[in-house]
Parts: C-alpha cells; structure tokens; sequence
C-alpha cells in the first residue's frame, strides 16, 4: 500500500488551501488587493447599485432586535449541515471503484448548505432592516454585495467534487494493489474536511450579520 500522504496543519484560508492540496497543486501565493480582486467581480450595474446604497441616506430606525434567537437559529442550522457532513455512513455502500456515489454526496450537501445558509442570510437581514439606520444600511449593502458576489461565488464552489474525483482517482490508482480499499477511510476524511471548509466560508457572511446584531444589543442600540 503506498504511504498515505500526511495530513499538514492549514492556514488561512482553509478552503482554498484544502482544494489545492487535494487538486495536487501548489497553495495559492500573495495576490492583489482584495479591492482589485472585487473590482474584477463587479460589474458597472452592480457597482452602481452599490453607490446607491452607499450614498443614500440611511432609512429610520424601528425596532430592538433578539439578537440572541438568530444566533440560536444559526447555530442550530450549522450543527444540522456539521452533522450531515461527518455522518459516517454516507454515501451508503461505496465499493471504491467509483467516484459518482461521492459526487452525489458532495453536490447534495453543497445543495444543503447553499439553501440553508441563503434563508439564514435573508433571515439576518430582515432583522437588521428593523433596527437602527446603520443596521438597516447594512442590510441593503450585504443584499447587494449577496447579488453582485454570489454568481462568482457558486461557479468556484461548483469546481469542488471535480478536484474531489480527481483526488479519488489519484488515491485509487496509488494504491491499486491494497487489500479491501484500505485508502478509503482516508478520502472520506479529506471529504469531510473540504466540506466543513466550504461551510465555515459559506457562513461568513452570516457570522458577519450576527455580529452586527449582537454589537447593537450589547450597546443597547434600540
């Protein structure tokens, strides 16, 4: 069985450092600015639509915020996604000649998380666009920012279960002659890990609007 390769610590940004590993090429160097990174991604529309939001005066404030039961539903939705991530058991019955059950598995969790953590996002804004104007502001700005930033978004996460495969086929191949598909529990957690990496990104937005909330109600911001 060929040695197994060794599983090093990950520094930010996991995710994309986890998928150059797995995609067996070299992590990502320093790249520009993440202003010239954005103004890459957004277009004249977007941008326009940005400045309005920016530069329009802020809506009144209404209501105090809970913040406390959205972080509760938050949490609650991300130890459901954590769970159905490390569930030990899917995909059911894989015989370690095919990568397609893995694929189904990752597209469906991906499916998951990018549902759930969209309701969760559009949740938090609501609740924001009842508090002070800032709140509110931000509300617009990260509806914006979701439209404008999403599309781009979901293509790159969509290259994840093609580097997977990939990883797979490499695995299997390197170990062609081990007995009863030794090299399995192994992907399974290479798996898991870009999984859970991709919802720690996916719920950074969300983390984001949470602190926002609690901010205001640790101030007492009505």
């Amino acid at each position: 069985m060929a040695a197994v390769q060794q599983r090093v610590p990950v520094s930010a940004p996991a995710f994309v450092r986890l998928l150059a590993r797995l995609g067996d090429i070299g992590a990502p160097s320093a790249g520009p600015a993440l202003s010239e990174q954005l103004g890459q991604w957004i277009d004249w529309n977007r941008a326009i639509a940005l400045s309005r939001v920016l530069d329009a005066a802020p809506p009144p404030g209404s209501f105090p915020i809970q913040a406390e039961g959205e972080a509760a539903a938050c949490a609650r939705v991300r130890a459901t996604l954590q769970t159905a991530i490390t569930c030990t058991d899917k995909p059911a019955n894989p015989t370690g000649e095919d990568f397609a059950p893995f694929r189904r598995h990752c597209v469906d969790l991906q499916r998951s998380m990018l549902a759930s953590t969209g309701q969760l996002r559009g949740r938090l804004r609501d609740a924001l666009a009842t508090g002070s104007s800032d709140q509110a502001r931000l509300a617009e700005v990260d509806a914006v920012m979701e439209m404008t930033l999403s599309p781009r978004e979901h293509a790159l996460l969509a290259t994840t279960p093609t580097l997977l495969g990939q990883h797979f086929e490499r695995l299997k191949r390197a170990n062609a002659e081990a007995p009863d598909d030794a090299w399995l529990p192994s992907f399974r957690r290479d798996l898991q890990d870009v999984l859970l990496a991709e919802l720690d990104v996916r719920f950074h937005p969300i983390e984001a609007l949470l602190a926002a909330l609690r901010t205001s109600h640790a101030s007492g911001t009505p």
